[in-house]
């Protein structure tokens, strides 16, 4: 396995004095050397070659023993430096203070056909980060991590990606709930992806202790390797890099609410400076529609990162990172000008994204109303949000307002017959509906066409995570090979697996896994 490593970060930033991986406060660096814990018996599960193939690694790496000793963290590739970050952040509106890869390290960066890329284990062992944890992780959290990343890739959502996940063939205590019932569990170890794994949470650390040294290093150091497209210099520079970090964060949240994914942790640690999807922890896919819907049981009290507050949390976490790059600029004029601009900015991309998804190409004053009277709709009863909008594609501007109801009552949770007002309410939308679609100059077969490139008939649903853990605990993994087959033409019919386009199933409503998730991992 021939990799081109490149070690920009740790060769350009500054290293913790201290070698001792033991759990502390670091100060004055952006990160700490650290060596991966050496897994006792580990197993390749799964690998993913399209990825691989991108980072010049072939199948015949994938299947080497060199492959599962890297990827496992056995041991260091020749000419790497493994190490920890160090950031902080604001967990659920609070500063947390230091934070840090507490359960990541990152082994390498790698240059393949003129793009960077950094390879990092999550669940790989101890760091300075680390706190009172074990750095570890175990196998249910791990397979929701890998194959969500890459279920995110394929629904056009920015995320990292994933490389392989590996059995440590360890045991790991965790407590799944945090309701004092701990229990061992297999361990494992993923290998995440991304240009790198730099987060608003870097740059609030330095900001927090005005160490406006490093700060500017680490700036500087970002711009020039992941932001070359900036060549304004000065204060103008640090502008540019905000206002391009608010730009991807902002269409990435938007692509968040068109398939209906709900992050679940917020928080600015967790929030990448390349508009990409990092740490999937409790996520969820919408299943019914519901604006206030968490899939996290820490947010459950307060909802804070619930689905129809994303885009105002996203608004807060650039205020924060704007507050953190401030000391390089020294004015807020242009900060502010960015940070206002957004909230206009956002609602104009989610409005033509809502278009897309009900097949309209032209823009309408009146499509506003239009959209706010279907999320009343949805809101109304228990509403699958992917089938009803994947069924909506099947709508013709000749049916009658019965077969229009009809046609999307399979994404309704409940079978008993729709209420008189809620009956009526559907019937005014289809009205309107009906009556918007003759302003459009495309056929039937192309609205469907179109609209079933963006809403995806197969979405990463919690059940089916939990399904494929449950095998996994038994050594079974052919329900994560056929979910991941499944997972890479979400769009696509697939009539082989027309059991996957189903509501979520009366035994998972309330189950562990299926409905609420916690940060155990």
């Amino acid at each position: 396995m021939q990799l081109k490593i490149q070690n920009t970060f740790t060769n350009e930033l500054p290293a913790d004095e201290t070698s001792e991986n033991a759990v502390r406060k670091v100060f004055n660096a952006a990160y700490s050397k650290v060596v991966p814990t050496a897994p006792s018996l580990p197993k390749l599960i799964h690998s993913t070659v399209e990825i691989a193939n991108e980072l010049g690694i072939i199948i015949e790496d994938l299947q080497s023993q060199e492959f599962l000793e890297i990827f496992s963290g056995s041991k260091v590739y020749p000419n790497s430096l493994p190490y920890a970050m160090c950031y902080g952040g604001h967990q659920f509106g609070v500063w947390a203070g230091q934070l840090g890869d507490g359960r990541a390290i990152n082994l390498f960066e790698i240059e393949n056909n003129n793009k960077l890329y950094t390879l990092q284990l999550k669940g790989a062992g101890k760091t300075p980060y680390s706190r009172n944890a074990d750095g570890l992780a175990v196998l249910r959290s791990s397979i929701r991590e890998y194959l969500c990343a890459e279920a995110m890739h394929y629904l056009d959502v920015p995320s990292t990606r994933s490389l392989s996940i590996i059995e440590s063939g360890d045991k790991v205590l965790r407590d799944i709930m945090y309701n004092g019932n701990p229990a061992f569990e297999k361990g494992a170890i993923v290998c995440r992806v991304a240009p790198s794994f730099i987060r608003f949470g870097n740059f609030e650390i330095f900001a927090s202790r005005n160490d406006v040294n490093n700060l500017k290093k680490l700036a500087d150091y970002t711009i020039k390797h992941h932001f070359p497209e900036i060549q304004s210099e000065g204060k103008q520079k640090y502008i540019d890099f905000f206002r391009t970090i608010t730009d991807s964060t902002k269409k990435m949240v938007v692509e968040w609410q068109r398939v209906g994914f709900v992050h679940g942790v917020m928080n600015t640690d967790n929030m990448s400076i390349h508009g990409i999807t990092i740490d999937y922890g409790p996520y969820g896919w919408l299943e019914d529609f519901n604006l206030n819907w968490t899939p996290n049981t820490t947010d459950n009290g307060q909802k804070r990162y619930r689905y129809g507050n994303q885009p105002q949390i996203t608004h807060w976490n650039l205020y924060q990172l704007a507050n953190a790059i401030y000391p390089l600029i020294n004015e807020t004029e242009d900060l502010v000008a960015i940070l206002n601009s957004y909230e206009e900015e956002f609602e104009k991309e989610y409005l033509q994204m809502m278009r897309n998804k009900l097949g309209l190409q032209k823009r309408i004053d009146s499509d506003k109303e239009l959209i706010s009277q279907l999320i009343q709709n949805l809101s109304a009863r228990e509403t699958d949000f992917t089938i009803f909008f994947r069924l909506l594609s099947s709508i013709k501007m000749e049916d009658s307002i019965e077969e229009c109801i009809s046609k999307i009552a399979f994404s309704f949770y409940t079978a008993d017959d729709i209420k008189d007002v809620e009956r009526d309410n559907w019937s005014i939308w289809f009205t309107n509906y009906l009556n918007r679609l003759q302003l459009e100059d495309i056929t039937y077969e192309e609205r469907k066409s179109n609209m079933n490139k963006i809403n995806p008939k197969y979405v990463f649903r919690n059940y089916i995570a939990q399904l494929i853990i449950e095998e996994a605990e038994k050594d079974n993994y052919s329900l994560l090979n056929e979910i991941y087959s499944l997972l890479k033409k979400p769009y696509d019919e697939q009539p082989e697996n027309e059991k996957w386009f189903a509501r979520r199933p009366d035994w998972a409503r309330e189950k562990i896994g299926c409905s609420m998730l916690s940060c155990s991992s």
